[in-house]
């Protein structure tokens, strides 16, 4: 029997490994680039103030929104039923800080930031300019892929920030709305608001823009098939952050709320 008739062929590996595996092999070539800085700063530079711009508006608008919007709503509704609508503000910590400001800034950020980054690179991808970088001497992922990286990360907790006083704002729209005096719901507010709430925000959101971040940078660098190829990339890069951020934002709240128990107490 020859040895080529021996071979026993394996089959392919799910296209799933494929990418779960190319994502985290990005994620590794990213770190040991940024462990070694340098050469990077003016496209960091670039890409942090395109991305502020493209985000801030649409950020603030969603967060005040939702905030004055249905949370108001619901939250007013059900604290009229008990007269208690000085505990408004400790209800708004949950409702802010822990939930929707991560959230819409992962959401706003995925959907604006990211998919911009990933069409960006697409392009260059099917217009072989990475290949030509290469040629050049260049490191595509050090030249692109890093400042994108710290970028989106970056612009991810900055923008908690803004997600945060904007749901403030909301929340006073709606005290004021409901003819209640704005006294006891900041007293309600920051006698409820921890530090570690906060920092759990921002970790959280940390958490976001990086998994955005290389979800988008590896779609948009294996983008094929012509404009066509990039359009697909930049969907499925979308479509699977938000099913990320679903996910994750589930678990980091869960094994936030089993390891600090002092969150889920009544203050």
């Amino acid at each position: 029997m020859s040895s080529s008739s021996s071979r026993i062929s394996l089959p392919a590996p799910p296209r799933v490994v494929v990418e779960v595996g190319g994502m985290f092999h990005l994620a590794w070539q990213v770190l040991v680039r940024i462990a070694r800085p340098g050469g990077y700063g003016p496209e960091f530079v670039d890409q942090f103030r395109f991305a502020i711009r493209i985000a801030i508006v649409p950020l603030a608008i969603t967060s005040f929104a939702l905030s004055f919007g249905p949370a108001g709503i619901q939250a007013v509704n059900f604290l009229g039923l008990f007269g208690a609508l000085d505990r408004l503000g400790g209800l708004y910590v949950i409702i802010v800080v822990r939930l929707f400001a991560p959230f819409v800034t992962a959401i706003v950020i995925a959907g604006v930031v990211g998919t911009a980054v990933c069409a960006d690179l697409g392009a260059r991808q099917v217009r072989e300019e990475t290949d030509a970088l290469s040629v050049l001497g260049i490191d595509p992922v050090r030249a692109l892929i890093v400042p994108r990286v710290l970028a989106i990360v970056l612009v991810c907790v900055l923008c908690d920030i803004i997600a945060l006083l904007a749901g403030v704002v909301g929340a006073i729209m709606v005290v004021i709305q409901n003819g209640a005096p704005l006294g006891p719901f900041f007293s309600t507010f920051f006698s409820t608001a921890t530090p570690l709430e906060l920092g759990a925000s921002f970790i959280k959101c940390a958490l976001f823009g990086t998994m955005i971040a290389f979800v988008c940078c590896y779609k948009g660098m294996n983008a094929a098939g012509g404009s066509e190829g990039v359009g697909k990339a930049v969907n499925q890069s979308v479509v699977i952050a938000f099913l990320l951020i679903g996910a994750m934002d589930y678990v980091f709240t869960q094994f936030l709320l089993a390891t600090n128990p002092i969150l889920s107490e009544v203050r």
